[in-house]
């Protein structure tokens, strides 16, 4: 018997709607190497019937529209997605990345009861004054403008109603196909697809609890309190949940509205300066940045101060991620293409076996590229988009956090660029990169480590002598077993059992069929038929219909 890869009944229609929007936009292959009909009760000619119009629109711009019109979890999904040049190719990163996430508002009755039960009493008693329109929408959540009793002017971010149930329904359905996908498409045996659903899942997860995106907020103000040209919001905890944020609310110039800027007589090339010098320390020195950076999270306020909002998503890179990318850098800059390979590997960002000598070759040729240009020309876009086809040819293994990373370097060189164009992020970076080189150097971060290793060794040479006496102990007395496990074989002998069970039945059903064949004529069908001519003719017809059965369900799997 078949076990059905579908879960949970009460998924059908929502998984329905998903194959009849893939179908649509001309996924229809996909949907039937899945074999996801047979479970849903739908026709195959559902994946003849809904063909789209014809379009010079090409596979990454159908796949963009079809999860637009699949709602939230399916438009976050394709963002994230839009961050993993090692799982997708350049031309739909590329379109992915114009996934928008704005969407018409949820009704302000709705909304008005969601607030009111978060705070546990009516809104009135908590805001002296609250806009019932929203100042931004997106798929998760719409913000409020409010005012507290002591006349302090907030934002109030309110989850949508029911957003929880529909995201969970989506998930489930995400691990149900990443699982189909990794048994019956190539994409199983290079990618963990169960793998990278749980991570967008835990990803999206924490975008839901506004608790985490207001310590994130903290986090940051804690990491800038030294430094007057960022401002970080307050978090006001007392009104706080999980589906409920209430933020200061900051007043000023969105920080790419140029023409504004000029007007009000700020200075452009210092507010690209502090942009750049945020961003640095975030990555440098703290590990911890701000993963959003478009230009309508950022404002700026008098004297050049930039304002930061939306603290949803952000990155971590911990203190070996970050030594690794600095040794990496190094190398780079030295243009040893040989160094880089090695630190590539080193670090474990090569995935199984990988041809070495293209794979410097293919560096090589990167780096050439930017030889004896100063660092001041040198776009980090560019240099992202050259790195990302390397990724995806050579299965490069780079944490989210990385790609992540290298998003937000694009952006915000994107908005530095807009401010000035003499912009040059390595130039405010190189600071930060030598105290970062001195730090290297120091007991406390090469310490731990060597004495780790050094514990791990005492501990080892202790061990030894026991644990190899007992070793040869054993293999003496012939306990010694070794086990070998094949990777994906019994998927093959479970296919294999089946092809065989099939070409068993198919043997047998033609034997009988035949036997039965040539007893016919033995019996006299123009007498009155007797019990055996009866047993005869209705075995006869049964074996037949069984072949014609066999015959149409080996038509129907296509194999």
């Amino acid at each position: 018997m078949v076990r059905s890869p579908i879960r949970s009944v009460r998924h059908l229609q929502r998984y329905r709607e998903i194959i009849h929007v893939f179908v649509h936009h001309g996924f229809g292959e996909l949907v039937d190497t899945l074999e996801l009909l047979p479970y849903l009760s739908l026709p195959r000619r559902i994946l003849r019937g809904d063909k789209p119009k014809p379009t010079p629109r090409g596979v990454p711009q159908r796949l963009r529209m079809a999860l637009e019109d699949l709602g939230p979890t399916f438009i976050k999904l394709g963002q994230v997605l839009s961050t993993r040049p090692d799982i997708l190719p350049m031309e739909y990163i590329l379109e992915l990345s114009k996934l928008q996430d704005a969407v018409p508002p949820v009704a302000w009755s709705a909304i008005r009861e969601r607030i009111d039960t978060e705070l546990g009493c009516p809104l009135e008693e908590v805001f002296t004054d609250f806009e019932p329109a929203p100042i931004a929408a997106a798929s998760l959540s719409q913000v409020h403008a409010a005012t507290l009793p002591n006349g302090d002017s907030v934002v109030v971010k309110v989850q949508r109603p029911n957003i929880q149930n529909v995201i969970e329904t989506d998930l489930e359905i995400l691990f149900d196909v990443a699982r189909l996908a990794q048994e019956r498409t190539p994409l199983g045996e290079i990618y963990d697809l169960p793998g990278i659903a749980e991570e967008f899942a835990t990803t999206l997860r924490a975008e839901l609890n506004f608790y985490r995106e207001g310590r994130n907020a903290d986090r940051f103000r804690e990491n800038f309190a030294e430094e007057e040209y960022l401002h970080i919001p307050r978090v006001y905890w007392d009104y706080t949940t999980r589906r409920l944020l209430i933020l200061e609310r900051i007043h000023g110039i969105k920080i790419d509205d140029v023409e504004t800027l000029d007007a009000t007589g700020y200075d452009r090339h210092q507010i690209a300066l502090n942009a750049a010098r945020m961003i640095v320390q975030e990555v440098l020195q703290d590990g911890f940045f701000h993963a959003d950076p478009h230009p309508g999270n950022f404002v700026v306020m008098p004297g050049e101060v930039i304002g930061a909002m939306d603290f949803g998503m952000v990155g971590y890179l911990n203190q070996q991620l970050r030594t690794d990318l600095m040794r990496l850098y190094v190398v780079a800059i030295q243009l040893d293409e040989e160094g880089i390979v090695d630190q590539l590997i080193r670090i474990g960002f090569t995935r199984g076996r990988v041809n070495r000598a293209k794979l410097q070759h293919d560096v090589g040729r990167l780096l050439r590229k930017y030889h004896g240009m100063p660092l001041g020309t040198i776009r980090a876009r560019e240099v992202i988009e050259d790195v990302m086809p390397l990724a995806f040819r050579y299965n490069l293994k780079l944490p989210a956090d990385l790609w992540l990373l290298g998003k937000t370097l694009t952006m915000m060189e994107g908005v530095g660029l807009k401010l000035d164009p003499d912009f040059d992020i390595f130039a405010v970076s190189r600071p930060y990169v030598r105290r970062f080189v001195w730090q290297l150097a120091l007991p406390g971060v090469w310490g731990p480590p060597l004495i780790k290793g050094i514990n791990n060794w005492t501990d080892l040479l202790a061990n030894l002598p026991r644990v190899g006496s007992q070793a040869l102990s054993r293999i003496e007395r012939g306990e010694m077993e070794i086990k070998i496990q094949h990777k994906g074989l019994s998927k093959a002998l479970d296919r294999l059992d089946q092809t065989a069970n099939r070409l068993s039945l198919s043997i047998l059903l033609a034997a009988l069929i035949v036997g039965l064949a040539l007893l016919i004529p033995t019996f006299n069908l123009a007498e009155q038929w007797g019990l055996a001519t009866i047993v005869v003719i209705t075995g006869f017809a049964g074996v037949s219909l069984l072949g014609l059965w066999l015959v149409f369900s080996i038509w129907r799997s296509g194999r």
